[in-house]
């Protein structure tokens, strides 16, 4: 064969590489973006590098993958609902009491549902896998409730904190559970 050919050949086989290589770094992003919505914008903010990111962001759906986490039953669900309207009846005479337990009950509800509670972070960066659209009101009320737990919380924070649990309540225990699992 002749060099010209050859050099031709390579060419067009790095082309179709590249070409390759970008079509799937398309796909990944579009999926990642798809399936995380703000917390995929949010996750290159903190890292401030797009790869880095969604490095981070695959690595958070290959660990959930490989855990347990499960649907609550119909009797659970019932359990659970009964102590949150509980927790927010109690909110009007005892704010302060209300958040702890509203903090309390959410981990019980992860815990349940077989989310590990080993760390903070860890449990956010879970949450957001199955949860991205309701992750950033958890961190608003795990942040307001340690802040309360400084005495640094008014009774406004604690009024959006018990907000926020309530729509991690809802997708966590009333919504149908696993959606994006199952979709993505």
């Amino acid at each position: 064969m002749n060099t010209q050919v050859l050099i031709v050949a390579a060419v067009a086989a790095i082309a179709v590489a590249l070409l390759a290589w970008w079509f799937m770094q398309s796909r990944r992003r579009a999926h990642l973006r798809s399936r995380f919505g703000p917390e995929y914008e949010r996750a290159i903010r903190e890292t401030g590098n797009v790869a880095k990111a969604e490095t981070m962001l695959s690595d958070r759906e290959r660990r959930m993958a490989k855990l347990h986490v499960r649907s609550l039953t119909a009797e659970e669900s019932s359990r659970f609902s009964a102590s949150w309207r509980a927790v927010q009846t109690r909110f009007v005479d005892d704010p302060k009491g209300a958040l702890v337990d509203a903090d309390a009950l959410i981990t019980e509800v992860m815990t349940t549902r077989g989310y590990p509670m080993t760390d903070w972070e860890q449990r956010v960066a879970d949450i957001s896998v199955d949860y991205p659209l309701v992750v950033d009101h958890y961190r608003t009320a795990h942040e307001i409730a340690v802040r309360h737990q400084r005495g640094e919380a008014s009774t406004e924070d604690m009024r959006r904190a018990m907000i926020a649990y309530r729509e991690l309540f809802a997708e966590l225990v009333e919504s149908p559970r696993d959606t994006l699992r199952r979709a993505g």
